[in-house]
Order: C-alpha cells, then sequence, then structure tokens
C-alpha cells in the first residue's frame, strides 16, 4: 500500500502563486512501482478533471486549461511530486488531489491506484 499527502494549499488572489506539494510513503517496492505520478481537481459542483502527471523519466502532461501557467515536477529520490501554480485565476479554485499509478501517463481518474485527501486551492478576484 501507498500513502499520498497533500499539502501547500490556501487562497490567493488572481495572478498570484501557489505550489502544492505530495509526499508518498508505503513499502519501498510500491513507492518505486509508481511511474506515474500527477494531479486531479475537482471543482466546485464539476466532475474531477486531470491537471498534470509525471513519468519517473521526467515526461509531463498537462491539460490544456494549464499549459505554461503550471509546473510539475518530482523528485524520486524524495518520492515527492509537486505542482507549481501561476498566473492562478478564479476558474482554479478547486479541491487538488495526488495521484499515483504504474507504467503509462493516463489523464483518466480511474486508472490511477492511489489517492491522496486532497488541499483546497481558493483564488479569489
Amino acid at each position: 500500500q501507498v500513502q499520498l499527502v497533500e499539502s501547500g494549499g490556501g487562497l490567493v488572489q488572481a495572478g498570484g502563486s501557489l505550489r502544492l506539494s505530495c509526499a508518498a510513503s508505503g513499502r519501498t517496492f510500491d513507492i518505486y512501482n509508481l511511474d506515474n505520478m500527477g494531479w486531479f481537481r475537482l471543482p466546485p459542483g464539476e466532475e474531477r478533471v486531470f491537471v498534470a502527471s509525471v513519468n519517473r523519466d521526467g515526461g509531463t502532461y498537462y491539460a490544456d486549461s494549464v499549459k505554461g501557467r503550471f509546473t510539475i515536477s518530482r523528485d524520486n529520490a524524495k518520492n515527492t511530486v509537486s505542482l507549481q501554480m501561476s498566473s492562478l485565476k478564479p476558474e482554479d479554485t478547486a479541491t487538488y488531489y495526488c495521484a499515483a499509478k504504474g507504467l503509462g501517463s493516463d489523464a483518466r481518474a480511474d486508472v490511477y491506484d492511489y489517492w491522496g485527501q486532497g488541499t483546497q486551492v481558493t483564488v479569489s478576484s
């Protein structure tokens, strides 16, 4: 089993920045097999959507809505993944979830094996 714990959410004005972090813990073997780690978000009254993901080798993928504003990064030695969010907009307001899975990048939430508890990001206009 793997546990994912997010941190870094909060309230920020439009145009501001926030950095989310996610730490993975558990059995070394299970963590090593987490090839793909990503972020999803759940806006109020909407469905959970893909934000970004990163492979163990550093390959990154982004939703069109965040390209150029968000940057995902990963530290394999520390088992962490981060999401640097800049030029935030009110429509970025959501609960952000860290997720992890085995081989293969994927924007579908239902193929991710592990999830964090979520962290709230609120962007005021």
